[in-house]
């Protein structure tokens, strides 16, 4: 019932918010120098927000991926190239041979050998090489209040190029990939590993079943205390950091975490009932009552104990040195509802959510009202 490693990693994995380039551009200036960018997959989640983030300061796109998500998407904003990350299959990375760029921002890669074969080739038509990872590189049990120098999470086989049952190779490939594309352009690479990218556009649903379940109202059943810690980052700050990060050539390890402080799970569950348009009521569950049930689990929120207890408490001060900013909480939480209201007319197939039903949700409040109950006799 509570939240798993390998829900985490399936649904990460997974990711790879648009929000507008037009309506970006009215509150962002431009870049006092252009840079030419290649992102390396871009029609996912973060790729879009990372694309129009850029677009705003006035720089440069070009995006290496397939052709078969979201095709057509960019409507020309972007210089498209289509290949493989795989070298072996079809054209792989032919595409690059000939192009130069200020920066690649890798969004796609998993398999250190690919990643190898792209920073490798790109070395010498770049300067700066940004990777994004993922927090769930570290070493299990995360440490609480860890840092960017925490062990990394390692795999017996480094050749391996499955994900494995329950996603268990996901972090240790992560970590070879970063070590991959660090040899490839040694001193030219930032390393950048987020936890949760929630917001506008995301796939997962995870985040989103928040906001879209207390819009619907009535008694919500609410995992573990007000107090856990919760850790997320807006797409869009995250994709308005990478910029940054180009902008000013910026390497080095960085958690990508937010907030700038230490953020309770209740302040998130406030920002949701508040932005719901019909009223709810809280029923908050102990994390016992909740280890006891099978078969469903909450999205986002981890049990501040046991083997998850640093999962949402990692340090990002190197990142906020770097200029990571964020927004409120309430503005995601508003925006990734009303993106997700859209989403049947505008683009179907994203509109998906994480977490219990509503019927496995009525159920679980009931069992835990008779568990309440005083015994008789």
């Amino acid at each position: 019932m509570t939240l798993t490693r390998r829900t985490f990693l399936e649904l990460t994995a997974a990711v790879a918010a648009a929000s507008s380039a037009s309506a970006l551009a009215g509150r962002i200036p431009s870049a006092k120098r252009p840079k030419k960018i290649l992102i390396l997959g871009g029609t996912g989640f973060l790729g879009p927000a990372t694309v129009d983030a850029a677009l705003a300061r006035g720089h440069e796109v070009t995006i290496f991926h397939r052709g078969k998500t979201r095709p057509g998407y960019f409507n020309g904003k972007v210089t498209e190239l289509n290949g493989d990350r795989d070298p072996l299959k079809g054209d792989g990375l032919k595409a690059l041979k000939d192009g130069t760029w200020d920066a690649i921002i890798d969004n796609s890669g998993y398999y250190p050998r690919l990643v190898k074969a792209s920073a490798e080739l790109l070395a010498s038509h770049a300067k700066q090489y940004l990777y994004i990872s993922s927090i769930s590189c570290y070493k299990e049990p995360n440490p609480e209040n860890g840092d960017e120098d925490a062990p990394l999470a390692t795999l017996a086989d480094p050749a391996v190029e499955t994900m494995g049952k329950d996603f268990a190779n996901y972090g240790g490939l992560k970590a070879l990939c970063e070590q991959a594309a660090e040899k490839a352009m040694p001193g030219h690479v930032a390393i950048i590993r987020p936890g949760y990218i929630v917001g506008p556009d995301d796939p997962t649903g995870r985040f989103t079943y928040w906001p879209v379940r207390f819009d619907r109202g009535g008694e919500v059943a609410v995992p573990g205390n007000p107090t856990d810690p919760l850790q997320i980052i807006d797409v869009r700050d995250l994709a308005e950091w990478l910029v940054k990060l180009v902008e000013d050539g910026t390497t080095g390890r960085f958690n990508a975490t937010g907030p700038d402080r230490r953020m309770g799970w209740g302040e998130v569950v406030k920002a949701c009932q508040k932005a719901g348009a019909t009223p709810s009521t809280l029923t908050w569950m102990s994390p016992a009552f909740l280890a006891k049930q099978e078969g469903l689990e909450f999205p986002i929120w981890a049990a501040f104990e046991g083997e998850t207890q640093g999962f949402h408490t990692w340090r990002n001060a190197r990142a906020l040195k770097a200029g990571l900013r964020f927004r409120p909480v309430e503005a995601t939480v508003k925006d990734t509802l009303a993106w997700f209201k859209t989403q049947e007319k505008v683009e179907k197939g994203r509109n998906k959510l994480a977490g219990p039903t509503a019927e496995a949700e009525a159920k679980l409040l009931v069992a835990w009202h008779e568990s309440r109950k005083p015994k008789v006799g």
